[in-house]
């Protein structure tokens, strides 16, 4: 074991680094160039390519330590406001107290399952989600990502349905393990990992006619369809909201032609949007739902994929351990998300981000109005916001502005030209207008260099 000597005091050097809260000068480079040198090394050196937060000699950055609310302040220091909120995971912001403490509570008894004992607050976030949820919805599995609630509710709609295939839309963002890619609606992503189980036909998102002809060329031809898979707003493709009439249609449409509904609320649910789900924007009721990213609050990984008990039974006759997991729905995760859901419940966030999210929808647009060399517009719905450029290059200039200016932004997965804004759902209107000058004065600055 002596070759292990010096792992295991690099180990223990980082250990005492994490129980430090505020570091000194010398200590915030060293770190933030061995950050640089682990990522290029031993991680993945595209990513260090393409952060906006590495100096232009690349030897090092400007490296995340702590969170509080709605600011971030990396190993300098220095504090950002932040307007991407982990991809939508931080509607709680950061290190939100209550959160923090249910889980330090928690981890001090148990922290993975026993596997064979029955562990209490997996039943206790199961039943709080059905008193919840959208409609007839009232069962839960536990997993540790949004994508493995998207391969739950794929393996789930076959078993349930019999049937193999399914219909999803271009540009819908449904995660990136096989089964999530096999229902991905850009090819950047799915093409070098073909073929997948099953086949995926594609319809235009906001188009309810395209899936009723999809279907019945399906059925023409005798391609069975378990299910119709989407985001009731596409998140990755820039925050696309459908017009009024679209979720309804689907749902009658879904319905008649006897496939489950599938809403992929991993990034719209839990009051992101300004309604706890986004499907109750249009009071559709899926069959099958997806939840993960704020789930846990911001402070630990968990997901679920949820369904009626008709639809359940696939998973309990004859085989109740067709879908296991070792690791989701731990004990810590679970205490997160039900504190996580207690906040959000309680204080009534989804109402907060409706009211802050059209005062900064409002706002943007003006400035989009009066930027057109800049902005193609501004879409959205609560506080899932996409800013639209007229190029990728704009974008991206926009972006590393406000990183320049200390806000946190970041672009889409689908869209190129859009950056997101999603800050946390307590955002106040003071915090808006200071994103909004800041955001004013690097507009000033992209304007004056096109």
């Amino acid at each position: 074991m002596s070759k292990y000597v010096e792992s295991a005091k690099y180990a223990q050097r980082w250990l005492d680094i994490i129980k430090q809260s505020e570091l000194d000068e010398t200590t915030a480079r060293d770190i933030s160039r061995e950050t640089v040198a682990n990522f290029v090394n031993h991680f993945n050196k595209g990513w260090v390519d393409y952060r906006k937060s590495v100096t232009e000699s690349g030897d090092y950055a400007g490296t995340e330590w702590r969170g509080s609310g709605v600011y971030y302040y990396d190993v300098f220091g220095n504090e950002y406001i932040d307007c991407l909120g982990g991809y939508g995971a931080l509607d709680l912001g950061w290190s939100h107290p209550e959160v923090v403490e249910a889980v330090r509570a928690q981890a001090g008894k148990s922290g993975i399952p026993t596997q064979e004992l029955m562990d209490p607050l997996r039943g206790v976030l199961a039943n709080l989600l059905a008193q919840i949820a959208p409609g007839d919805i009232d069962h839960a599995f536990f997993v540790n990502s949004g994508t493995e609630t998207i391969e739950g509710a794929l393996k789930i709609a076959r078993l349930y349905t019999g049937k193999h295939n399914f219909i999803s839309t271009v540009k819908g963002f449904h995660g990136k393990t096989l089964g999530s890619l096999s229902v991905m609606g850009k090819k950047d992503f799915r093409a070098s990992l073909q073929p997948y189980g099953g086949q995926t036909f594609y319809v235009p998102f906001n188009d309810a006619a395209a899936l009723e002809k999809q279907l019945e060329i399906c059925a023409t031809v005798g391609i069975d369809i378990a299910a119709f898979i989407a985001e009731p707003i596409q998140g990755e493709a820039g925050a696309i909201v459908p017009a009024e009439e679209y979720w309804p249609k689907v749902r009658e449409i879904c319905t008649r032609f006897g496939i489950l509904l599938i809403a992929d609320e991993v990034q719209t649910g839990i009051g992101r949007t300004g309604k706890l789900w986004g499907l109750d924007h249009w009071d559709v009721v899926p069959d099958i739902m997806c939840i993960a990213k704020s789930l846990g609050g911001g402070v630990m990984p968990i997901g679920a994929f949820m369904g009626n008990g008709r639809i359940w039974r696939a998973f309990e006759e004859p085989n109740p351990f067709m879908h296991t997991t070792t690791t989701g729905g731990n004990p810590m995760a679970c205490a997160a998300a039900i504190a996580a859901l207690n906040v959000t419940l309680r204080d009534n966030l989804p109402e907060l981000a409706a009211v802050n999210g059209a005062y900064f929808i409002d706002k943007l647009s003006g400035l989009s109005g009066q930027y057109p060399q800049i902005y193609k517009g501004v879409t959205g719905k609560g506080l899932l916001i996409g800013q639209h450029f007229q190029s990728p290059e704009i974008g991206y200039k926009v972006a590393a502005g406000l990183f320049k200016r200390k806000v946190l932004v970041a672009g889409t997965l689908i869209s190129a030209n859009t950056i997101r804004f999603e800050p946390p759902l307590f955002i106040d209107q003071k915090q808006i207008d200071e994103v909004l000058n800041r955001l004013e004065n690097t507009l000033k600055e992209v304007a004056a260099g096109l």
